[in-house]
């Protein structure tokens, strides 16, 4: 880090800093310097209090007017915000005091300086007590040991698996919307979670015969309890009863997106149980059912070249938002020119998704271009939910090579983080990625143009397939540099934010979900292997005009 020096100019506002107000010899010690070593970003004005990005391994220089007092040097302490000091040793050497903390202090953590007025110099003058505020920067060491990238994938797959494991509903089986909602269960992240499960029995973290009884316990609850809008399901569910959570005032029906992901997972589960045992067909069975009274064809909204997010018995079509343009929910549209039943035409995905082709980009970005979607690509999740099932590699149709699309996009956010034009704390080659998630000011969908400084670990752990080394980087940032802060009890914590200092406390089901999966197929395809060879997938997405070529 650079190293901050005091200039004659400097000097002189710090000496403002602590000066007392009066004549030197009639009331206190005034310093002549105070140096933070390796300060960057330092406040330097003349009523600086703040000094930002300070190595935890602490070590401040003060100078004073006058011998110092060692005997009062126990008057300089040191406090975190929870008001537990930190052991200081201070060197005397005449006018100067070398400040240096017992241990490394905790990356971007606040920690208060304060020097008392019980500091003396040798001829008793005390001086005019002062604080300090210290915003440490990162802490360099690791927080765990190393182990190989093989173990460190193994051990964030089955803590992050975790999560759905021991989240899910007592009652449905579903999984819960967030680790804080014990009530709440998503229809999408249950379709995940699903997912999740045969990584885990393929991993061996848990066993078929576990991960079958919980996957038939949700099936079951879904065939029987839920509440149902021409064969969709809705956004939230009590997890309870079944009935539907209402996710906003007019979105208290039917949710075609979140029915998609529920179904991504749901059939790849009928593809990978494929034995004659009783349970393994009972399981098929109902997942077919439930596949073939999906409507699709209800959701054109009257029979309109496009598909709808949204349909309410109590409002309608209130919503009115079209599924169109480059997003998460291509699998939507998949998924319903392969329904064996309801099956859309493909003017339906070429209208509707395409926009009659205005779905195209073409524009480049830090030298990628970008083939589909909004400037920059949008946050990092529109390439990893519709693709935990939908293999990209070699898939093409008239609008993009799909794999090219992803690979880019997630480029693109990567060049963003590392070129930090809005200059956040912490943004680097190993610190990236912004998808939707919680926030230090809230939920939101972040990306290149909606920037607020929060990184999420879904973004780039979940990119792995296209981004494989950068990826790998930025996971072991994650566990071994900042694993104090982020590395819980199911995987990473949701987001965090370094420039406020903030880390989340809590877990998503929809990123932490892709992480596991999207881990899986960098590391072996199981997902991607079983749901694109699923026959009815396989006719939509050749009605839809995608060619596969590997």
């Amino acid at each position: 880090m650079k190293k901050f020096t005091a200039t004659p100019i400097i000097l002189a506002l710090l000496s403002l800093l602590f000066a007392c107000g009066k004549e030197e010899q009639e009331s206190s010690l005034v310093p002549e310097t105070f140096t933070l070593e390796n300060v960057v970003n330092g406040n330097n004005s003349s009523n600086a209090s703040t000094f930002t990005d300070v190595d935890p391994q602490l070590s401040i220089e003060l100078s004073f007017s006058d011998d110092i007092d060692s005997s009062t040097t126990r008057y300089i302490t040191l406090k975190d915000t929870s008001g537990n000091y930190t052991g200081l040793k201070c060197n005397v050497s005449g006018k100067k005091v070398v400040v240096t903390s017992d241990s490394v202090l905790s990356s971007y953590s606040t920690y208060k300086l304060y020097l008392g007025s019980g500091l003396k110099s040798t001829n008793q003058v005390s001086f005019s007590s002062q604080t300090l505020t210290l915003k440490t920067a990162l802490d360099s060491t690791d927080k765990f040991d190393r182990i190989t990238d093989e173990e460190l994938l193994d051990l964030v797959q089955s803590q992050t698996f975790k999560y759905f494991w021991d989240n899910g509903h007592p009652t449905s089986g579903m999984a819960l919307e967030r680790a804080s909602s014990p009530n709440t269960v998503t229809t999408g992240g249950t379709g995940f979670a699903i997912m999740t499960i045969i990584v885990a029995i393929e991993r061996d973290f848990i066993s078929r015969t576990e991960g079958l009884e919980r996957i038939l316990k949700i099936v079951n609850f879904l065939n029987l309890n839920c509440t149902r809008y021409h064969g969709a399901f809705s956004h939230w569910i009590n997890g309870t009863t079944g009935e539907t959570i209402p996710f906003s005032t007019y979105d208290d029906g039917g949710d075609l997106v979140e029915t998609a992901f529920l179904f991504q997972g749901l059939l790849t589960a009928r593809a990978y149980f494929d034995q004659e045992d009783s349970e393994e067909v009972a399981l098929r069975n109902l997942v077919t059912t439930l596949w073939e009274e999906v409507e699709w064809t209800w959701f054109q909204k009257n029979g309109e070249s496009a598909l709808y997010w949204h349909w309410s018995p109590n409002y309608g079509w209130q919503i009115n938002q079209q599924i169109s343009g480059w997003s998460e929910a291509l699998i939507v549209y998949v998924l319903a020119a392969s329904s064996p039943t309801y099956p859309i035409s493909k003017d339906v995905y070429d209208n509707g998704w395409a926009g009659s082709g205005s779905i195209k980009n073409g524009s480049q970005y830090y030298g990628y271009t970008l083939p589909l979607g909004e400037s920059y690509g949008g946050p990092l999740f529109f390439t990893h939910y519709s693709f935990l099932g939908l293999d990209p590699t070699g898939l093409s149709d008239e609008y993009a090579n799909y794999f090219t699309q992803n690979q880019n996009h997630a480029l693109i956010n990567y060049s963003y983080c590392v070129a930090n034009p809005s200059g956040f704390t912490g943004y680097s080659t190993d610190c990236w990625g912004l998808s939707a998630s919680d926030g230090d000011a809230g939920y939101s969908a972040f990306s290149p143009t909606n920037d607020q400084g929060v990184i999420a670990p879904t973004a780039a752990l979940s990119s792995m397939p296209y981004t494989p080394e950068k990826s790998l980087d930025a996971l072991r940032f994650f566990y071994y540099k900042l694993g104090d802060k982020i590395w819980k009890d199911y995987g990473f914590v949701d987001a965090f934010n370094l420039s406020e200092q903030w880390f989340d406390s809590d877990f998503l089901a929809i990123d932490q979900g892709p992480i596991v999966v999207m881990i899986e197929n960098y590391r072996t395809g199981l997902i991607w292997n079983l749901f694109m060879n699923i026959e009815e997938i396989q006719n939509g997405y050749t009605k839809l005009g995608f060619q596969v070529s590997k």
